[in-house]
């Protein structure tokens, strides 16, 4: 059988995110000249199923998610039309171009000796967000990776299953759920304990307590992204109504503001452990180029709308101040159709905002499934909103 084709999607997924830049995969293989296995913390942007397992409405595991799947479409749990990026840089990294989600009873020990998923959509730094959607919080991540590592020893010995953790591509993408799903919607009493800067002090802190935990635990080799534009994401856009939606510059502000108490604190952290091999990744002006330059890309236009709706098979949410400050549930609106007609009125679902069955979607959050096209004619995954 032929491998899969490699789209423009893949490509601009990896664009988009930089999970790993060019010289970070240099240097894994620099180091080593193989690495055994990808290991991934995080949200939705490297949950790859994670998710599908637990009691949560936070899930992507019916159409369209999935729809460009290679094989055909299948939605996997992954908040995304197709592969993830922690799957991109396994298949790069001459691994399974699948990384199986560590609670999906398809997979055992031997699939997650070369990979393996603990990432849960709607998670964040601070355990307070994970309570939110009922997701899985960072410190349960961490149980679970201390309890693969008790499997991996049961299956491989001591000695090899800590070669596989001290070898492996650690990647964590997270933070964006604690300002948009837990901060500023104001759904915890966090906005009331904390001054911004004071939040983002304590996710600063708490990114370096992770981080030395697995360190402790055998981590040798780490990505660690930072924030992208949160201000641009298309439900921030979109809310953002009134002021043309444009992008929210206050959330960039603070985007910028959290980057680099995280790069300072990854340049301090590797001074205090220099066999800890720890890159920043940033993302935020690679997704701004993005929005600003689309046509580098690939963007041929019919894909994105100015206000941040996204049209041919995404899902887009519609969030009011009102919304907001009664911090209730917002709908999942259903297909938008080319040019926007039909769509619903204003703060009312849209009739195809169900589920099969007929029950409705209530999840808060987003995501763009197929936005720009390529010149190629391939949809570009966009994932639009960090969970």
């Amino acid at each position: 059988m032929a491998p899969p084709r490699r789209s423009g999607a893949e490509a601009a997924v990896l664009l988009l995110l930089l999970l790993l830049t060019t010289s970070s995969v240099g240097a894994a293989r620099a180091s080593s000249p193989r690495v055994p296995a990808v290991i991934v913390f995080g949200d939705s942007t490297v949950d790859t199923g994670n998710n599908n397992q637990i009691p949560t409405p936070l899930r992507a595991d019916f159409p369209p998610y999935g729809r460009d799947m290679p094989g055909g479409p299948r939605a996997t749990g992954r908040f995304g039309n197709g592969r993830l990026p922690p799957d991109l840089i396994s298949e790069a990294l001459g691994l399974p171009p699948l990384v199986p989600a560590y609670l999906d009873p398809a997979y055992g020990i031997d699939d997650f000796a070369r990979g393996v998923c603990f990432a849960s959509a709607g998670t964040g730094i601070d355990d307070a967000t994970a309570g939110v959607l009922s997701v899985i919080p960072l410190w349960k991540e961490v149980e679970y990776y201390e309890e693969y590592q008790q499997r991996l020893r049961a299956r491989l010995g001591p000695r090899r299953a800590a070669a596989v953790v001290r070898g492996a591509l650690h990647v964590v993408s997270i933070g964006t759920n604690d300002f948009l799903e837990n901060y500023f919607l104001l759904a915890t009493g966090r906005f009331a304990e904390f001054t911004v800067p004071e939040y983002e002090d304590l996710l600063v802190d708490g990114a370096r307590a992770f981080l030395a935990r697995i360190h402790r635990l055998g981590a040798r080799r780490v990505t660690f992204a930072g924030l992208a534009a949160i201000g641009c994401l298309p439900l921030e856009r979109t809310a953002n109504a009134l002021r043309g939606g444009e992008c929210v510059e206050e959330f960039n502000e603070v985007a910028r503001s959290y980057n680099a108490k995280v790069r300072d604190m990854v340049r301090g952290l590797r001074g205090e452990l220099p066999e800890l091999k720890l890159a920043y990744i940033s993302v935020y002006e690679s997704f701004l180029n993005l929005i600003a330059d689309p046509a580098k890309a690939g963007e041929r236009g019919g894909g994105v709308l100015r206000h941040g709706q996204v049209r041919d098979g995404a899902h887009v949410q519609r969030r009011r101040a009102a919304d907001l400050r009664r911090r209730r549930q917002v709908p999942l609106l259903g297909r938008v159709p080319p040019h926007g007609e039909g769509e619903p009125a204003h703060g009312q679902p849209h009739a195809r905002s169900m589920l099969p069955g007929g029950r409705p979607v209530t999840m808060s959050g987003h995501v763009a499934m197929n936005g720009p096209v390529d010149r190629g004619g391939n949809e570009i995954t966009c994932i639009t909103k960090d969970f």
